[in-house]
């Protein structure tokens, strides 16, 4: 029969069991318990996974927050600040690397490729020492086996972590390979020992594009872990296509090989002439990062090939990347209309999926009447009403290269603002939200129940936002917001009040540790309705003589950020979102909202991996963003929102935005980012974050003034606007309201020394 497998399973639960078990811990301390959960959400997800079909379960794909983190700590690449507390809290200790605490900074946080998961960037040195420091793989190894699961052990390759990871010194990473191997090779032997048949090395950074060091480190590192003891070993590639990575990957001395067909279908053939014999092939034909059926007409091809070319032994059919990409089980949206429901597909679905199409290729009559069936329903999706719509189609047609173009240059439009709103040196601002209390919280879940009437429910708000405003003005910050109150999350918002999106109940996704997010499904023409926004953000306005910014989430995040329809050019649905959103941004300046911020925290997310895509991309994206904001007056001051951004690859498209303020995460850093503004004089306001949002610690006066004075090298003091790396939605009120002060202190005692300096 024709095996299954699967590259990785959602971590946080049906009903987010992890997210609450961390959040508990963190709270009181009960590790008890949070392994508990830990260990019975992975028992659960493996026992899934074998009933759905999969032959051989993944395993050590499970983490606690992180699993790059994870693979830090197991071969001890442990910054010395966090030792002392590793050792005498191994949770703790990891837990501090993570989200920082007991005075700690917590390690820098990036995306992973071009998706919206955050891992943690290891933190290495020159002379850096490893050393197999853990046991994690092998004893999740033996939960699964003490199943009678056939467990496979997930590990991140060596290269590809040594690739994602940063040097404190400047040095080169990929130097520390030497180093390093030992510590893989001591873990190889010890699971080929405890009877292990095959490991999972992932090395997603063979669809990057790779310098000579790089393709010599990968010939160094498989060439030394095929000289010890090792179960078999299945190199994982993921995200694109090998192209001209693929001698090198078929060259390595490995047992099987991984490679996506989703995202890269048109590899294939090239991939079955290089692969050597004997060699196993996963095909990845499901896709691991979307949540629509696939296609039989697409994929059954694709398989037939493989299949007569390989034969059944050495062809393995998977997911195209691990699942933690998507939710768990679309069989929990009972709440959705039947026939969208039936073009879905989430983890379990893909796994049941999958399982069809083996037995189709094994012969079976029923699952081939099955993918018929499926096949039949998705070509019936393109009749559906409001997948196309004339009105939108036709207005995206007419669109004129004006749409993208403000009425006057930036220099013009800085005196202008500056004139119609004074502001202070150093003007002191946030990202918008504030946090989310349990009256709130309970506010909006008894709205949505019924048991809160609209006119109850819309006084909560209003008090909300009544508060937030007061606690801004008593910190003496220059420019207000609205705090967000009505929005249960930044993509979801929006979507929520346009036309062609869907939204799931119990749809979550892992963003970064117990943070999940709940991605929107873009399944028809998008276009507004009525104006999202500017009742809340006109009633803050009425309550302050301060400016209050008008928050709007940009159609590259909301893109980005959502299950996109596979039927239409990401970038078509792009500017369909860009009209959508434009309409609100006049409607706002209409109201009297003066400065309007268009976050994009997903920009340098979408960028694809191969840098002979990245122009198209940029174009778009960035011409999508200019649509939104476009035709506005030139008092009006357009500011954008990017966080965990590496920016001198797309410093050009940055500046194209045209927006008059930016504002960055780099406090994690230590203001490292702002090295593309200094190679790129960057005309515009730019808000690098002064403190850590994402960790519970409040930073102090002097911390922040000393990162503003780093800034201060780089950049002029007419272009610095202070404020924290994100928005505030995940912080309580006891860490908000020190930060913020401190913050405003920290400005006022730079803009005191500029001031004296002049």
């Amino acid at each position: 029969m024709t095996r299954t497998t699967c590259l990785g399973f959602p971590r946080m639960g049906r009903r987010r069991e992890l997210k609450r078990a961390l959040e508990t811990y963190w709270r009181d301390g009960n590790a008890a318990a949070l392994l508990d959960t830990a260990r019975d959400l992975r028992a659960r997800h493996w026992n899934l996974a074998r009933d759905a079909g999969v032959d051989s379960v993944p395993v050590n794909d499970f983490s606690l927050y992180d699993h790059v983190l994870d693979t830090a700590v197991l071969f001890d690449a442990v910054p010395e600040r966090y030792r002392a507390l590793l050792a005498a809290d191994p949770l703790a200790g990891y837990f501090a690397m993570a989200r920082g605490g007991d005075g700690l900074h917590a390690l820098e946080m990036t995306k992973w490729f071009d998706t919206n998961y955050h891992y943690l960037v290891p933190e290495l040195h020159a002379g850096q020492r490893f050393r197999l420091a853990g046991d994690k793989p092998l004893a999740e190894c033996r939960e699964a086996q003490a199943l009678g699961l056939d467990a496979r052990p997930v590990l991140l390759g060596p290269v590809s972590f040594l690739k994602l990871a940063k040097t404190t010194d400047g040095s080169d990473p990929l130097a520390l390979l030497d180093a390093l191997l030992p510590a893989y090779i001591a873990l190889l032997e010890k699971l080929h020992e405890a009877g292990v048949a095959w490991v999972q090395l992932d090395e997603p950074c063979l669809t990057l594009d790779l310098d000579a060091p790089t393709r010599h480190a990968y010939a160094t590192a498989y060439a030394a872990l095929a000289l010890g003891a090792s179960p078999k070993r299945l190199l994982a590639t993921y995200f694109g296509a090998l192209d001209d990575n693929l001698a090198l990957a078929t060259e390595l001395p490995v047992d099987g090989l991984h490679i996506d067909l989703a995202r890269a279908p048109e590899q294939l053939d090239a991939v079955l002439a290089a692969l050597p014999a004997e060699r196993v092939l996963s095909v990845g034909v499901v896709d691991g990062r979307n949540i629509w059926r696939s296609s039989p007409r697409k994929v059954l091809p694709l398989l037939h090939k493989a299949l007569d070319k390989l034969g059944r032994d050495r062809l393995w059919l998977a997911p195209s990347c691990s699942l933690l990409h998507v939710p768990l089980d679309a069989g929990q949206e009972t709440g959705l209309p039947d026939e969208l429901r039936g073009w879905l597909a989430f983890a379990v679905q893909k796994l049941e999926e999958q399982q069809l199409y083996a037995r189709a290729l094994d012969g079976q009559d029923e699952a081939a009447q099955a993918l018929q069936a499926q096949a039949a329903r998705l070509a019936d999706r393109a009749s559906a009403a409001g997948v196309q719509r004339n009105d939108v189609r036709a207005r995206l047609h007419g669109l004129s290269a004006q749409a993208a173009q403000r009425r006057s240059a930036y220099l013009h439009r800085r005196a202008v603002q500056a004139e119609v709103r004074p502001l202070p040196l150093l003007p002191t601002t946030t990202i918008g939200s504030f946090p989310q209390t349990e009256t709130l919280r309970r506010a909006r879940a008894d709205h949505r129940a019924g048991r809160l009437d609209d006119k109850a429910y819309e006084q909560v708000l209003a008090d909300e936002i009544h508060q937030v405003l007061q606690q801004q003005e008593a910190a003496g910050l220059d420019v207000l917001v609205h705090g967000e109150p009505e929005r249960n999350d930044m993509v979801e918002y929006f979507g929520e009040q346009l036309d062609g999106f869907a939204f799931t109940r119990h749809g979550w996704v892992q963003s970064y540790g117990s943070r999940c997010v709940k991605p929107p499904i873009i399944w028809g023409d998008v276009a507004r309705p009525a104006p999202m926004t500017v009742r809340w953000s006109s009633y803050a306005q009425s309550l302050t003589e301060k400016p209050v910014k008008g928050m709007l989430t940009g159609p590259v995040t909301v893109l980005q950020w959502s299950f996109v329809r596979d039927d239409l050019p990401r970038e078509t649905v792009c500017r369909q979102l860009a009209l959508a959103l434009r309409d609100e941004v006049h409607d706002l300046e209409a109201a009297g909202i003066g400065i309007i911020q268009i976050d994009e925290p997903a920009l340098r997310e979408g960028l694809p991996l191969r840098h002979a895509e990245q122009a198209h991309y940029l174009d778009w994206a960035v011409t999508c963003f200019r649509i939104t904001a476009g035709g506005v007056a030139d008092a009006t001051q357009i500011h954008t929102h990017m966080c965990y951004s590496e920016f001198n690859a797309i410093i050009d498209a940055v500046a194209a935005l045209d927006a008059d303020v930016i504002s960055i995460e780099s406090s994690r850093s230590r203001m490292e980012l702002l090295d593309a503004f200094e190679r790129y004089r960057y005309p515009g306001g730019i808000g690098p974050g002064v403190y850590d949002i994402h960790s519970p610690r409040v930073p102090g006066r002097e911390e922040m003034a000393d990162l503003l004075r780093l800034a201060l090298r780089v950049l002029d003091p007419a272009q610095l606007w202070v404020n924290p790396d994100c928005g505030l939605k995940t912080r309580g009120w006891a860490e908000v309201t020190p930060a913020l002060n401190a913050m405003v202190a920290a400005a006022r005692e730079v803009r005191s020394e500029l001031e004296v300096a002049a």
